[in-house]
């Protein structure tokens, strides 16, 4: 094997995988009959991408690995025998002339496991700066849509004996907590174990929802019961409503001008900000706040840092940032699709206080989560359903073309496997997230918890963003600020002299 002079001339070595492009996404026609489409969700990912052709809409997991790497033949056949248990791997899209209908997913029929795998090595040292320019340039490219949607490249040449593979899938496929339970399933003990047990959506039924009355032989209490669900049902429309409604005036709302939000090219930028998960829990504990609170106020102070360091002045809504949510539950991990809702909050990259960054944070994720905005997002998607595909598509592809200013930044958390994972019997020993970014915004985080660690990675527009290990490191300080802030507190509330007198949580 050979390695590459430059990341950016990225050299297939193998003859077996010269075909550089991978996957496609559509559902196959099942011993029933019936004919998998995506939906309509899905589907905005695809319009979203063909929008704009700087774009490429695929989302990325690396897992770097400990110990020598294993040779070609070796990784080709473990892959063979894995990929059958993930369909969505061996199908392609078969689309309709004018968008007539939805896509739909159809077995490949000349699937050939190796087209999808790639081999390099990194210039040396092989330390993050070689791996990040690495991950950029794979991630910019564009998957084929005349093949299954996804590839995986293994990574030779890291430094400490070490190297990784980049697996890369396109978002009509799944969402974030999809896409990892895909890639446990390449993993050696399947990945069951996750984080996303402990989400909201995972732990509680919709809000959407409610049950209809039980039957019994008081005809009295059926009219009861019967009114208490019309009113049931009157409050979530008017809950779905309000938060529709505040999802739309944030669209319509544009944030002051700003680096962060405009047109980008075709090349990428790629950096992480890798903290510990216990000091993430840490905070939390103490102020009395969520997980995801403490990072999208580590988030918060890190953009703050890069607009200064532009010479740009952060207001009250210089940040509004697009927070997607899962409404997945549990039963439905296995699913490849997306079932995601989302808020639009204005993260408070105007205080400078990281307490106080955190208890804004906090608030407004509160105040955004008890409005509604998730059930008025998923009513939306739901309403969806209901139009015909071709007048949908048509309409994302038109909106997806106008210039949007209100949102400038996009933050997802991804809970990821709870336990240290094994790939091929060597042990996985962090696992970088790589998010797309599209529609104006610049630069993209995706959050990623894994065993004991807890890992922002950020995707950045080459020209516009070069400061993109800036934002990291501001992420990384941001973590440690509010770290020293609840120790101090935590030994500010066991001083003797205090005795009884506690430092009020913050409001849940």
């Amino acid at each position: 094997m050979m390695c590459v002079e430059s990341v950016r001339d990225v050299v297939v070595v193998w003859p077996e995988v010269q075909d550089f492009w991978p996957c496609r996404r559509g559902r196959v026609r099942g011993d029933s009959g019936e004919m998998e489409q995506l939906t309509a969700l899905d589907a905005t990912f695809l319009e979203v991408e063909d929008s704009d052709p700087h774009v490429s809409l695929a989302v990325g997991g690396v897992s770097i690995i400990e110990g020598p790497a294993p040779s070609y033949d070796e990784f080709v056949s473990t892959f063979a025998k894995r990929v059958p248990t993930i369909p969505r791997c061996r199908q392609v899209l078969r689309t309709h002339p004018l968008d007539l209908g939805p896509p739909e997913w159809v077995d490949d029929p000349h699937f050939d496991v190796s087209r999808h795998l790639h081999r390099v090595a990194l210039p040396h040292p092989g330390d993050d700066t070689e791996l990040f320019q690495m991950i950029a340039t794979v991630m910019e490219r564009r998957l084929d849509r005349e093949r299954p949607l996804w590839e995986c490249w293994i990574i030779e040449g890291l430094s400490d004996d070490r190297w990784a593979v980049l697996t890369k899938i396109h978002h009509c496929i799944a969402d974030g907590i999809a896409t990892t339970q895909m890639l446990g399933k390449f993993s050696d003990n399947g990945g069951d174990d996750s984080f996303a047990t402990d989400i909201r959506a995972a732990k509680a039924p919709d809000r959407l929802g409610f049950s209809l009355p039980k039957v019994n032989l008081n005809p009295l209490s059926w009219v009861s019961a019967i009114a208490r669900s019309a009113f049931a049902a009157m409050a979530t429309a008017e809950h779905v409503a309000v938060g529709a409604a505040e999802l739309t005036a944030s669209l319509l709302s544009p944030a002051p001008e700003s680096s962060l939000n405009g047109p980008v090219t075709t090349m990428r930028r790629y950096s992480a900000a890798r903290v510990r998960l216990g000091d993430l829990q840490a905070v939390a504990q103490v102020f009395g706040v969520t997980l995801n609170d403490v990072a999208l106020a580590a988030i918060t102070d890190g953009y703050r840092r890069i607009l200064l360091d532009r010479g740009e002045q952060p207001g009250h809504n210089s940040l509004r940032t697009l927070v997607p949510v899962s409404v997945r539950s549990v039963n439905h991990f296995n699913m490849t699709d997306n079932q995601v809702s989302a808020m639009l909050p204005l993260l408070p990259v105007d205080e400078a206080d990281p307490v106080r960054q955190l208890q804004l944070v906090h608030s407004r994720l509160m105040r955004a989560k008890a409005s509604g905005q998730r059930e008025g997002g998923s009513a939306a998607v739901s309403a969806a359903k209901n139009v015909p595909f071709a007048f949908s598509a048509w309409t994302i592809r038109l909106m997806s073309r106008l210039p949007q200013r209100a949102v400038v930044a996009l933050a997802t958390n991804v809970p990821g496997p709870r336990g240290q994972q094994t790939l091929m019997g060597r042990r996985v020993l962090e696992i970088l997230p790589v998010p797309p970014i599209a529609l104006q915004l610049r630069t993209g985080i995706a959050m990623l918890s894994y065993a004991d660690s807890f890992i922002f990675g950020i995707t950045a527009d080459y020209d516009t963003a070069p400061d993109v290990e800036a934002l990291a490191a501001g992420i990384e300080d941001g973590v440690a600020r509010l770290l020293a802030a609840s120790l101090a507190r935590r030994h500010w509330r066991g001083s003797p002299r205090r005795e009884s007198k506690e430092a009020a949580p913050l409001a849940r």
